[in-house]
């Protein structure tokens, strides 16, 4: 088969498609001949060298894909061959094929595509496991969504619309706001030119967001903790703005407030299989019913991976990226 390999880390231009070894399905795992991956940020880490799959999972990049099943492994109970199914991985969707353990896979929603399909596992685990399985959001509550036009955001905003939450996002720019007010955003803040604590004081009259789902990290914290509402709740799912800040812990009692900090690629397998039975049962009714969507933004033949890279990197896109192998024709 092929695959995108990262002969050595870097830029874009270091990924190199490339003949591979087949895959070859474990005990308890299925043989997926993948249709389209998703670009995460994650990918772009592990191109650049600073985040490694986990200890025996596929070298290449792709934490998600979609395809149909090729081959069962041992131990494979309720799948068959030509199943088509999407899957949450620990990496490996930038290929033509790709072994899964059967715990991670989807059925392709009923009425969705099999490419649009590989838009959804890893959003829609990361979401679901954290806003909900987590941060508990409930009815009538306000959630804080910062990337509100990214693969998470769009998925997220959705999400939260659908059990009766009140959503706020930030953004960058009117365009990717208006975006995010299509899907059902009610509070827009766009963080270029307006002060997200601020904002969601003014539109929660002071109490502040009950949840804040955050990609930024360390540069966010201070105001994160600042912008919670009493017994507010903070999950952080991304880096992008650092890993070290100071926070007052005192600020942070005060609202008897609570941080979590997680991630799904190195969780292990028994809890990425919760993660993903939780996700068939509440959301895939949802998207089934057309309710909550996966967002699109493009997609390119998965030989120009370093394309899509540079579209991620620039943050023009709103919701997610797709690479496309020749089995999705």
């Amino acid at each position: 088969m092929h695959a995108i390999t990262i002969p050595e880390p870097g830029g874009p231009e270091a990924l190199v498609w490339a003949e591979v070894p087949d895959p070859v399905p474990g005990e308890g795992e299925v043989l997926v001949d993948v249709a389209a991956s998703a670009v995460n940020r994650a990918d772009l880490l592990q191109r650049q060298g600073f985040y490694d799959p986990p200890a025996g999972s596929a070298p290449y990049p792709g934490l998600e894909c979609a395809g149909t099943i090729a081959a069962l492994g041992p131990g494979v109970s309720g799948w068959a061959v030509g199943d088509e199914v999407c899957a949450l991985l620990a990496g490996g969707g930038y290929a033509e094929k790709v072994a899964v353990p059967a715990g991670q896979l989807l059925p392709v929603p009923s009425g969705l595509d099999l490419v649009s399909a590989a838009a959804l596992p890893e959003v829609t685990c990361t979401v679901w496991s954290n806003v909900f399985m987590v941060s508990h959001l409930r009815p009538g509550e306000t959630v804080l969504l910062h990337g509100g036009g990214s693969g998470i955001g769009t998925m997220a905003i959705q999400l939260a619309k659908a059990v009766g939450a009140r959503v706020a996002v930030t953004a960058g720019g009117p365009e990717k706001l208006a975006r995010c007010a299509e899907l059902g955003a009610d509070i827009l803040i766009d963080y270029r030119e307006q002060d997200f604590v601020e904002e969601i004081r003014k539109a929660t009259d002071g109490a502040g967001a009950d949840v804040i789902l955050d990609i930024v990290g360390a540069k966010y914290l201070e105001r994160n903790v600042r912008a919670l509402a009493v017994n507010g709740r903070l999950a952080v799912i991304g880096l992008q703005g650092g890993v070290k800040a100071e926070l007052n812990l005192g600020a942070l009692l005060g609202k008897r407030g609570a941080i979590t900090a997680t991630s799904l690629r190195h969780r292990p397998l028994a809890e990425k299989a919760a993660i993903v039975a939780a996700v068939r049962e509440h959301v895939w009714p949802l998207i089934a019913d057309g309710r909550v969507r996966p967002i699109v933004d493009r997609t390119l033949p998965m030989p120009e991976a370093a394309e899509a890279h540079r579209a991620l990197e620039a943050s023009t896109h709103v919701g997610k990226i797709l690479l496309l192998t020749s089995a999705s024709a």
